[in-house]
């Protein structure tokens, strides 16, 4: 089952990102309720099934993640000091557990080597697996992607990326 799930997470990844087109040093919002993927509670070796399957791909691109922490936590990130500081994002006092910030972010946090968490992003690209409300976490203009992959496990994937305003009256022009 976790090969699978493992499987899953990453194809649904690498077609978003080759729609989106997320460029080195983007930032990339996971939402991930493990407790959807299997239909009953929640589970950290699900959430690793997940985390294996995104994070590395991630990583060979230079696109950071932000694993976003459940309602318990207000739906803070957590990310890698790193990535806080290059964007300017000032890290809050927290640590997310199974059942106080969700099994994805808990196993971001164990597995990532600086980790930080932070109350607010604005990610170029993302995936919500379990309808975990990602969008207050992406950019101004955030646009749906489709992708063939429709669900991880039993849970339903929403996917998005985004793109600048586009400003200006009937007279302006767009590339």
């Amino acid at each position: 089952m976790y090969e699978s799930i493992t499987k899953q997470a990453r194809a649904a990844v690498e077609e978003l990102l080759a729609v989106a087109q997320v460029k080195k040093g983007g930032l990339f919002v996971v939402g991930c309720s493990s407790s959807e993927i299997i239909g009953k509670g929640g589970s950290l070796d699900v959430a690793g099934a997940v985390f294996d399957g995104v994070y590395p791909l991630l990583r060979e691109r230079g696109i950071y993640l932000a694993a976003q922490c459940c309602e318990h936590l207000n739906r803070a990130l957590i990310l890698e000091e790193e990535a806080a500081e290059k964007f300017g994002y000032a890290p809050v006092c927290v640590v997310p557990w199974e059942h106080g910030g969700g099994s994805f972010a808990t196993t971001a946090y164990r597995r990532f080597e600086h980790p930080v968490a932070v109350e607010h992003i604005r990610a170029d690209a993302g995936i919500d697996i379990g309808l975990t409300m990602i969008g207050m976490h992406l950019k101004d203009v955030a646009v749906p992607v489709r992708l063939s992959v429709k669900t991880i496990g039993e849970a339903p994937i929403v996917c998005a990326r985004t793109r600048p305003k586009l400003i200006g009256g009937e007279r302006a022009r767009y590339e």
